[in-house]
C-alpha cells in the first residue's frame, strides 16, 4: 500500500486545477496545496526534520492544518496533532512524550508554547501561524512559504507514520500510532462508485481520482469537527486520497449558519460531524432559514456522516425531513475506525445506539470468547481488519488493547455491546470510566484533580451525565471545608487555571463526604447516582 503523500503528488501531476482545500468562503486547488506544502517540507529540512521525526500541529482548522501535515508526509515525518484546547501542562506532556522535533502554533496559542518550549528538549523549530507579535525563537509561516523554494519529491513507505493522539482512559493523552498503508484500509466506500476495492498502488490510487473525477464523483467534504480530532482527521485523509476536497469553517466557535452557507458556495457533496452537538443547531438553522423563507441550498449534498458519540434517531429523522440524504453513523474510535456503521436512507427508521457489525469486526467476551450473536451476552467490541501498531511508548497499554487471539491481532478500545442474532449490535458503552462530551474523551481523574488542588476542595469525584446535544457531561460530586464560601464558578474557574476548559465540570453536587471503597479507590457507582438524584430533584 502506497503513501499518502505520494497518492496525494500523483493527483496533483493528474488533476492540478481540481480543488483540493477550501476554508470558508477561499479554495486551493491542488496544484496551490502542493506548492504551499512543498516550500513547507523544504523548511522542514532545513531544521534536519525526516524520516521518523515528529512534527506538532497545534493549530486551529485552516490550510496551514493540512499544508503542514502534507509537507510532514513529503518528509516521511510524523506529523502529531495537538489539541488547541490544551493548556501549558498538557501541551507540554504532549510535545516531551512525542519527542516533537517541531511545532506549528496558532498566533493565539504563543502564550502557551512560551511556557513550554524551553522544556521540550528535542524542539528545534518553532512556527507561529498568523498574525500578532512572533514569538521569541519562532519563525513565521508566511516568511518560510516566501523563503523557501519547493522541496524535491523522494520516495517513501506505506509503512511511514500518522500519530493520533487521544485522551483515551488515561489521564495523559497516547499516540495511536497509524501506518499509511494501514488507515487506507479503511477508505473503500469512497472508491464504491467505481465497482473497485482500495487502490495498492500509487499509480491505481490516482487512476481512479482521476476516473471520479471523470464522471462526477468526486467526495467534497465538510470537516465539521476540528482537524486534530479523529473524526475529522481520518475522513480528511481519505478524501484526499480519493482526489477530493476537505473544506473547513473558520469560525472558532461552532456556527451551523456559515456551515450551511460553505456547503452551498463549494457545492459540498458530505459532512463529517460529531453527533447531536453538531445536529441540533444545525437542524435549528435549516429551520430558522425555512421559516425565514429563505432555506440554505442542499441540492449538492449527499451524506451526513457521524462519529465519535451518540448520534439520536431523532435528529436523523429530522434531517431527512429536508432531504433524502444518506446518513451513516459511523461506529469507530482513534484505535478502531470503521467498526460498524448504521446506514439510514429513504424509507428506513432511523435508531440510536444499533450498528451493523462490518466484516471485520466481532464482541469479545471477556474470558477471549467470540460472543455467539443473539446470546444476550455482553462482551467489549474487537476489529481485526484495521489495527494499528499500538500505543507510542507505552507497551503495556499496547499489549492491552492490542491483543493476540488464536494468532489474530485485534483492537479492543474497550466499548461493550450485546450482538442480536441478525449481526446488528447495541452499544453499551465504555466499561471504563472515561467521559464522552461531543466526541472529546475525558478522564475523570484528572479533572478531580484539578478541582482539589483548591484549598476549601477535601474530595471530589466527577462522573458523566448523559446529555441530548453533547452525548455526555462533566460533573463533579464534592466535599468542601465546614464553612467554606466558595461559589461553583469560583471553583470551575479555578480548575481552568489547571485544566482545558472543555474538562471543567457542567454541574457541581457538594455532599458533606465522598464515598470510597475499602481499597481508597473512588467508588463511581456512588457518585452517578448521587448526581443522578440532585439532577431529578
Amino acid at each position: 500500500m502506497p503513501n499518502f503523500a505520494s497518492i496525494w503528488e500523483g493527483i496533483v501531476d493528474a488533476v492540478p486545477g481540481a480543488t483540493a482545500a477550501a476554508h470558508g468562503f477561499d479554495a486551493h486547488t491542488w496544484s496551490e496545496f502542493e506548492d504551499r506544502s512543498a516550500r513547507i517540507a523544504a523548511a522542514l529540512g532545513a531544521a534536519g526534520v525526516g524520516h521518523d521525526d515528529k512534527v506538532g500541529l497545534y493549530l486551529y482548522n485552516g490550510f496551514e492544518y493540512e499544508e503542514v501535515q502534507f509537507a510532514a508526509f513529503k518528509q516521511r515525518a510524523v506529523p502529531c496533532n495537538v489539541n488547541y484546547r490544551y493548556l501549558s501542562d498538557e501541551l507540554l506532556h504532549l510535545l516531551t512524550n512525542a519527542d516533537a522535533k517541531a511545532v506549528f502554533f496558532d498566533h493565539s496559542l504563543a502564550d502557551r508554547i512560551a511556557d513550554v518550549h524551553d522544556r521540550c528538549p528535542d524542539l528545534e523549530l518553532l512556527v507561529q501561524v498568523g498574525g500578532g507579535p512572533l514569538l521569541d525563537g519562532a519563525v513565521h509561516y508566511d516568511d518560510l512559504l516566501a523563503q523557501f523554494e519547493p522541496a524535491p519529491r523522494i520516495e517513501r513507505s506505506g509503512d511511514d507514520l500518522w500519530f493520533l493522539y487521544t485522551g483515551g482512559t488515561t489521564g495523559h493523552p497516547k499516540a495511536v500510532m497509524w501506518p499509511h498503508a494501514e488507515l487506507q484500509k479503511n477508505s473503500a466506500a469512497f472508491y464504491r462508485p467505481l465497482g473497485v476495492g482500495v487502490p495498492k498502488t500509487v499509480d491505481d490510487a490516482v487512476a481512479a481520482a482521476v476516473e471520479l473525477h471523470r464522471r462526477g464523483r468526486t467526495t467534497r467534504v465538510l470537516a465539521g469537527a476540528p482537524l486534530m480530532h479523529g473524526t475529522s482527521g481520518i475522513v480528511s485523509l481519505q478524501v484526499l486520497s480519493c482526489g477530493g476536497a476537505v473544506a473547513t469553517l473558520p469560525s472558532r466557535s461552532f456556527d451551523a449558519k456559515e456551515l450551511w452557507e460553505v456547503v452551498a458556495y463549494h457545492r459540498l457533496t458530505m459532512l463529517a460531524i460529531v453527533g447531536e452537538a453538531f445536529s441540533r443547531p444545525m437542524l435549528e438553522e435549516l429551520d430558522r432559514a425555512a421559516a425565514s423563507g429563505v432555506p440554505h441550498d442542499l441540492s449538492s449534498l449527499f451524506q451526513i456522516m457521524s462519529s465519535g458519540v451518540m448520534w439520536s434517531k431523532e435528529s436523523k429523522a429530522r434531517f431527512l425531513e429536508f432531504k433524502q440524504l444518506t446518513l451513516l453513523d459511523s461506529l469507530g474510535s482513534s484505535e478502531s475506525p470503521g467498526q460498524g456503521q448504521q446506514l439510514t436512507r429513504g424509507e428506513s427508521e432511523a435508531t440510536t445506539g444499533r450498528f451493523q457489525l462490518s466484516e471485520t469486526t466481532v464482541v469479545i467476551a471477556d474470558d477471549g470468547r467470540v460472543v455467539e450473536p443473539g446470546s444476550g451476552e455482553i462482551g467489549r467490541l474487537a476489529n481485526r481488519g484495521i489495527v494499528p501498531l499500538g500505543y507510542f511508548k507505552d507497551e503495556q497499554k499496547t499489549a492491552e488493547t492490542f491483543p493476540t487471539i488464536d494468532g489474530v491481532r485485534y483492537s479492543i478500545p474497550g466499548d461493550y455491546a450485546t450482538v442480536e442474532a441478525n449481526g446488528t449490535i447495541t452499544l453499551l458503552g465504555r466499561g471504563s470510566v472515561c467521559i464522552n462530551s461531543g466526541g472529546e474523551k475525558i478522564y475523570p481523574e484528572e479533572v478531580e484533580e484539578a478541582l482539589k488542588t483548591h484549598p476549601d476542595v477535601i474530595d471530589c469525584n466527577v462522573v458523566g451525565l448523559p446529555d441530548e446535544r453533547w452525548g455526555q457531561t462533566v460533573n463533579a460530586v464534592l466535599s468542601l471545608e465546614p464553612g467554606a464560601g466558595v461559589t461553583d464558578d469560583e471553583l470551575v474557574a479555578h480548575a481552568r487555571t489547571q485544566i482545558a476548559a472543555y474538562k471543567t465540570p457542567k454541574r457541581i453536587f457538594r455532599v458533606d463526604s465522598i464515598l470510597r471503597g475499602p481499597n481508597g479507590k473512588p467508588d463511581y457507582q456512588w457518585a452517578r447516582k448521587t448526581a443522578e438524584e440532585s439532577v431529578g430533584s
